[in-house]
């Protein structure tokens, strides 16, 4: 009997556009999940997405954003525990409720992949 070692991988990112952290490479998202490019982050720009992987969630605070108070968590890698972001957990403000379940991705924290083949 030989012993082998868990090199599972996650097919669904197979060939698949992603975002993966600009620290430790880890993917995050795919860009399949971007919903806006048009959000503000604490250090410029930011993708609002319908969801994140690899993330693990800091503590809920209140936190005054742009668009008014949200409840929020920052959102870090799980591979270098940089932080890349927000989760959205509650807007106070009904026209803000679209945001409520969506992470907020820092831009300068992303490196986009758009697994691209050139035919030669």
């Amino acid at each position: 009997m030989t012993e082998t070692k868990d090199t599972s991988t996650v097919d669904v990112y197979h060939d698949r556009a992603t975002f993966s952290c600009a620290k430790c490479a880890a993917v995050l998202a795919l860009q399949d999940e971007l919903i806006s490019k048009s959000f503000s982050g604490r250090e410029g720009r930011g993708y609002l997405m319908h969801s994140a992987v690899n993330v693990s969630m800091g503590k809920k605070e209140d936190r005054p954003l742009l668009t008014g108070v949200h409840t929020v968590a920052d959102v870090f890698c799980v591979g270098c525990k940089e932080r890349v972001g927000w989760y959205y957990y509650k807007a106070s403000d009904h026209s803000q409720k679209y945001k409520e379940g969506k992470y907020l991705l820092e831009r300068e924290r992303l490196v986009k992949d758009n697994k691209w083949k050139l035919d030669l």
